[in-house]
């Protein structure tokens, strides 16, 4: 009978999924899961912060905005949120871009005014223009004069407007090697027409403006996909539109067979003078060694093209989701859980960097900060970040995921220092322990990262959940574990080129302006 008991609990328990029997030997853990899975606020506060506050450009009033809600949020949350001003920037809010050809026949096209152009105070018309192959900077300044009163064409019309993976699917090799090799001589032979001007962007944009042009028509096509990335102009009095790569081709084969199109512009964007530029900081106090501290990381920043959904409004979300998580499930941890919001990141890291010249006393005593910055995936990869021994304390951290969350993580220790390019390197480079946790592509660099496609419906909310809970897990562990962090360095070799040298810190650039 003794037998029989003992081996129907054998079933019993081989029966409870791993995770379930894990989650049960950590109360925190479980609860961490439950919550997360049922009662995720992930969706609604996505679609509040994407479709209702909208693109977070630095130095707008959609960032200023953005920051109230986050603060509301926490609040509604119980736990305390700040803003922290540490400069300013140049302040610039986005109107309507209407963009029209009215000759040789009439056609709205999709085009948008980059981040930071100047506005027309009325629709401006004129030709369009390329600028042509010429010898040298000395023929360029002989041409130039020719822009006025035109929009100039500064960009290569794509060979091809499907995405790679069509011509992939569809098309011969022989095709598709093709199309490739008349890409990259059209790109070769565009570069070199424009560095035949002897001007690098920005110098060209100013040599533009001065010349007359009534304004600058790009497109910035997306590795492989038809999409446009969006970033900043560089014009001071008139216009700069991205027109996407469909559009931009038409007008462009239209200038170039001497049909001579018309394009009608209107933008009307708002200056706003030098603004306050700020980090927003959630604060889950701790109990016992509240000078000590576990920081969640993600920039709040995003460029304007469209609702910046992965870059990084889903980076920003899991902190966010993790931090109501943790607040709810573990309101009174060890070491203070902070959350960092940051500004500017896409101008340089600035709002990180800020913060760590801001609060040395943060900064020394920080357990582990965790980062995410590269789109809406489940996270894939970690990194050690160069110090010695992370591997003892994050493997020890990681041993609470179950592994239905981290089997997918790739881990490698010591790892490099200051890698991926986002704010967790603006704490590495002061010796601070911060990590990235790296996720999964989903087409982030050709399809979404910096795109006019970044929108909410790009979202993947399986793997954001996935990511709140990992994340949380970690906090929890980082903020409850008896023993510090270590930040001793590892001797790290690259290549065979001998040590490889950690980041030097860098100073933020805390006054922005228009060539910030």
């Amino acid at each position: 009978m003794r037998l029989q008991q003992c081996f129907t609990a054998f079933i019993l328990i081989a029966a409870i999924p791993i995770a379930s029997v894990f989650a049960q030997q950590d109360p925190i853990v479980a609860a961490i899961i439950k919550e997360a899975n049922e009662n995720s606020q992930l969706k609604r506060m996505s679609h509040e912060l994407m479709d209702g506050v909208g693109p977070r450009l630095v130095g707008s009033s959609k960032m200023v905005q953005a920051s109230d809600w986050a603060i509301a949020q926490y609040q509604q949350y119980g736990i305390p949120a700040r803003r922290e001003i540490y400069g300013t920037w140049r302040g610039w809010d986005r109107g309507i871009t209407h963009v029209d050809m009215i000759s040789p026949w009439t056609k709205s096209l999709e085009a948008t005014q980059l981040s930071f152009s100047p506005a027309t105070k009325k629709a401006v018309k004129g030709e369009t223009i390329i600028i042509p192959d010429l010898t040298d900077s000395a023929a360029f300044q002989q041409w130039l004069p020719n822009v006025k009163g035109k929009f100039v064409l500064i960009a290569m019309p794509q060979p091809t407007g499907r995405p790679d993976y069509n011509w992939k699917e569809f098309a011969t090799k022989a095709s598709f090697d093709k199309m490739q090799q008349e890409r990259k001589e059209a790109t070769d032979a565009w570069r070199k027409r424009i560095s035949k001007t002897g001007l690098n962007s920005r110098q060209l944009a100013a040599a533009l403006e001065k010349a007359g042009a009534a304004g600058i028509v790009g497109s910035n096509w997306s590795q492989g996909f038809g999409v446009n990335k969006i970033f900043d102009a560089y014009t001071k009095k008139i216009p700069t539109i991205d027109v996407m790569l469909e559009d931009y081709g038409l007008i462009y084969r239209l200038t170039e067979s001497g049909k001579a199109p018309v394009i009608s512009v209107l933008t009307k964007s708002k200056e706003l003078g030098e603004v306050p530029t700020f980090n927003t900081i959630g604060e889950i106090k701790g109990s016992e060694k509240p000078n000590e501290y576990v920081m969640l990381s993600a920039h709040f920043d995003s460029w304007d093209g469209a609702t910046g959904a992965t870059d990084n409004g889903t980076g920003t979300m899991v902190m966010m989701e993790a931090m109501r998580i943790l607040k709810k499930v573990y309101p009174n941890p060890k070491r203070t859980i902070l959350v960092g919001h940051w500004g500017s990141e896409e101008q340089g890291l600035n709002g990180s960097r800020a913060f760590v010249e801001d609060h040395p006393e943060i900064v020394s005593n920080l357990q582990a900060l965790f980062n995410q910055d590269n789109g809406t995936g489940r996270i894939v990869n970690m990194s050690g970040s160069g110090y010695a021994k992370a591997k003892e304390y994050l493997g020890r951290w990681m041993t609470a995921i179950p592994g239905e969350y981290k089997d997918s993580i790739k881990t490698v220790f010591p790892g490099a220092p200051g890698g991926g390019g986002s704010d967790h390197a603006s704490f590495v480079a002061v010796g601070a322990p911060a990590f990235s946790l790296g996720a999964l592509n989903w087409s982030y660099f050709n399809y979404t990262w910096h795109t006019n496609r970044d929108t909410y419906d790009k979202i993947v909310f399986d793997d954001l959940r996935n990511n709140a809970i990992v994340t949380a897990i970690l906090a929890y562990m980082a903020a409850n574990d008896p023993e510090r962090s270590s930040n001793e360095k590892a001797v790290i070799s690259g290549n065979g080129q001998g040590p490889r040298n950690w980041p030097a810190q860098v100073k933020s650039k805390r006054k922005g302006g228009y060539d910030q």
